[in-house]
């Protein structure tokens, strides 16, 4: 297929290089898209080197299959129109259609099957601490419904890009060294810190990626399931951790829960307490499941569960996942 990559300089963009190639995906050929400062770049894909054509309302996509997006929302609202017009198939990963009626919202392991309705020719990739969240309730989801969520984010530098990350490490270099350190892709120092605000706050005072977990986890579900999010950005690198607590229709038995884990589709259990093992950032980032442990009843309530996940931003949260829906609309097309 003729693959297109929308925004290849960044943190997601230069992970779908590598997810392209580890899951020999079939690429014909592949074209890779930026703005005017990343054009004339060339990056390595398969052995050879593709330059970077800078992002244009011309034709340049009218041989394209599929377009991976990944470039901000105000790119993707802007060049939607020039990507899909010859038959392309746009998968963005912004948060600028997620919410639009007309553009399926997917997790494959979830709701593969909406990618395959696509009256704008778009399929949106979800907020990751969503992708992150839905991976997990899916196996209790199928023993019973599940009516409310409360979840905490633990969420690493990656969510705001290749530069957030380096400006950590910047920081903690710095902060060695006695000086004052870099702050300028978060709103305070994240080294050494917690920062409880992930996007900007809304009127009811949770922050817009609070929201994103409510409203995109419905959607995809197509439940009318409750959650309730509190998300803080942490000194990680590049994998999010999320503290979980349901309720469910029924009780679910911590056994049953475990069963259910460990047959699910892109999860891997990792729950022995009594060993100290658990699921940790540290170790995990690069691939592919959502870590799940620490499975527990909650205490408070009787058709309570209590668990926690881990899982690499940058793959499933994005890149993985962008992928993986496209695998999905050649396998059913």
């Amino acid at each position: 297929m003729n693959i297109a990559i929308v925004g290849t300089s960044g943190a997601v963009g230069q992970e779908l290089l590598r997810v392209l190639e580890q899951r020999n995906f079939p690429v014909k050929e592949l074209h890779l898209f930026g703005s005017s400062r990343s054009a004339g770049t060339s990056y390595n894909f398969k052995g050879k080197q593709i330059v970077v054509k800078e992002l244009q309302h011309n034709d340049d996509f009218k041989r394209i299959d599929i377009a991976f997006v990944s470039a901000g929302g105000s790119t993707s609202l802007e060049f939607a129109e020039t990507i899909t017009k010859h038959g392309a198939i746009m998968i963005d990963n912004s948060s600028a259609f997620r919410m639009d009626d007309e553009v399926p919202l997917v997790v494959p392991e979830i709701n593969g099957e909406d990618a395959l309705n696509r009256p704008k020719g778009i399929v949106a990739n979800p907020n990751c601490t969503t992708a992150q969240l839905v991976i997990a309730l899916k196996p209790i989801e199928d023993i019973t419904y599940i009516k409310k969520v409360h979840v905490a984010t633990y969420q690493a530098a990656s969510g705001a890009g290749a530069a957030a990350m380096k400006e950590l490490e910047e920081q903690y270099r710095e902060l060695v060294k006695g000086e004052k350190p870099t702050v300028s892709k978060f709103a305070y120092q994240l080294a050494y810190n917690l920062i409880p605000q992930v996007d900007v706050f809304t009127d009811n005072g949770y922050t817009k990626e609070e929201m994103k977990m409510y409203y995109e986890t419905r959607k995809i579900m197509h439940s009318n399931i409750e959650v309730s999010a509190t998300c803080v950005r942490v000194p990680v690198m590049r994998a999010h951790s999320e503290a979980i607590w349901i309720e469910t229709e029924r009780p679910i038995s911590i056994e049953e829960a475990r069963e259910a884990f460990s047959k699910a589709d892109g999860v891997k259990l990792i729950d022995n307490p009594n060993e100290k093992e658990y699921p940790m950032p540290l170790g995990l980032e690069g691939t592919d499941p959502v870590y799940v442990g620490r499975i527990r009843k909650d205490l408070t309530n009787e058709n309570g569960l209590s668990f926690w996940t881990v899982s690499d931003q940058i793959r499933k949260g994005a890149a993985l996942n962008a992928v993986q829906i496209a695998e999905y609309i050649i396998k059913n097309s």
